[in-house]
């Protein structure tokens, strides 16, 4: 496996619009040049696994996966306390294009495993949206979630590389990512 060229590791809040900034990117620059990993996967699989559920259910954003969300991020957290490295060595097992865009980056441990691992690879981007524009898309404040780690965790601590704001003007968002991607093509 070749060492990734860049690594971008998105964060921020439920709803602000991670995974559909990542979807961009990878569509902008090409599934052969980029690739999106996500740590979510592999905990989910392994809690699916280690718990007699169904692992394809826990990946959508539906009720199935309410039910177990909390338990899901205690046990989690378990895992990343005995091995801060255990989901993020899943999460990139196979991955073989230059760009690996790492869309749910959650935790402070989980920046400095990549940064260690990938050193100056790494870029650390935050997607933000407005309280009102993540209610719109159905988001609604879950205590023991929205106020968890798994949600908190990069509040501070991290100095961002790039602050992509996705506040659904499709203007703004693309001029942000066309700036974001020029960055990344002269790193290839």
């Amino acid at each position: 496996m070749a060492a990734p060229r860049a690594v971008l590791l998105l964060s921020g809040k439920r709803k602000s619009g991670k995974d559909f900034v990542a979807e961009e990117l990878r569509s902008r620059l090409g599934p052969d040049i980029c690739t999106i990993l996500r740590l979510s996967g592999p905990l989910k699989e392994q809690y699916a696994k280690e718990h007699g559920l169904d692992f394809q259910r826990l990946l959508d954003a539906s009720a199935y996966k309410e039910l177990y969300r909390q338990d899901m991020i205690r046990w989690g957290e378990e895992r990343r306390h005995a091995d801060p490295g255990f989901f993020c060595r899943m999460a990139v097992a196979g991955a073989a294009q230059p760009v690996w865009v790492v869309s749910d980056t959650r935790r402070l441990s989980d920046v400095e495993w990549f940064q260690a691992a990938y050193g100056a690879a790494v870029q650390t981007v935050r997607v933000v949206a407005s309280e009102e524009t993540r209610k719109r898309r159905n988001w609604v404040f879950v205590a023991g979630v929205d106020d968890a780690e798994s949600e908190c965790g990069l509040d501070q601590g991290v100095a961002f590389d790039w602050v992509i704001t996705n506040d659904g003007d499709a203007v703004s968002l693309d001029q942000q990512l066309e700036m974001l991607l020029r960055s990344l093509r002269g790193q290839l």
